[in-house]
């Protein structure tokens, strides 16, 4: 199998595993909606969208919401261009498969932004009803103003503060509140990758250009 089949195999494999999930979820789920995962009460599944940021930040409106999407597509079209170059340059297939899998959670989550609010109802917290797939009266947005679907949660800590905690006691306190989705995992675990074990990719040219002034050095010294 070659590599540029291996990479085409791990970002399907994560859009379909992403895209399975959120449609359980979208369909399975009243917005809000949580249940423990293995009867762990710091893993939980919770039914959030978001208007398409990772970790369910949001951006301005409508017309941020737009921006994002069109923000999402050029870089996705970056990213496969990149990859391409990369495997041109022949650099580590690990590298690869780190921009494979950030390449992946970006079109995980603008699939969402570009085609959920066009095939699927409504997920409103107040309505109790579960989304419809292919809704007789059309979906609840339009083309790139979809929300993504967000639904694992692990909230590290949760717990409600003590009376006599000064300001913010019998308040509920939650260390890692992010909800988050696969595609945003597979971004994440791509970043985090490159950082630990691709750094040098980054300071490559830089080293390049110290390495030809001390050849130069050496040759004016000769």
């Amino acid at each position: 199998m070659s590599k540029k089949t291996k990479l085409i195999l791990l970002i399907v494999s994560v859009l379909i595993l992403d895209q399975a999930l959120k449609i359980w979820v979208k369909t399975s789920m009243v917005y809000g909606e949580e249940f423990m995962l293995l009867g762990l009460s710091w893993a939980r599944m919770h039914f959030v969208e978001n208007e398409g940021m990772a970790f369910g930040l949001s951006f301005g409106g409508s017309a941020g919401k737009l921006a994002l999407s069109l923000f999402r597509l050029f870089a996705i079209g970056l990213l496969i261009y990149l990859i391409r170059q990369l495997a041109r340059a022949r650099e580590p297939f690990g590298l690869l498969v780190c921009f494979s899998l950030i390449l992946a959670g970006a079109i995980g989550n603008m699939i969402d932004s570009a085609f959920y609010g066009l095939i699927f109802s409504n997920s409103s917290p107040h309505s109790g009803n579960l989304a419809v797939f292919l809704p007789p009266d059309g979906g609840y947005a339009n083309f790139l103003h979809g929300r993504v679907v967000d639904m694992l949660y692990f909230p590290l800590i949760d717990t409600i503060l003590p009376e006599w905690v000064p300001f913010i006691g019998g308040s509920r306190f939650e260390f890692f509140k992010p909800v988050f989705n696969l595609a945003d995992t597979s971004i994440s675990v791509g970043v985090i990758a490159i950082l630990i074990f691709y750094r040098k990719f980054f300071t490559k040219p830089n080293n390049k250009k110290q390495e030809e002034v001390k050849t130069e050095g050496w040759k004016t010294v000769g």
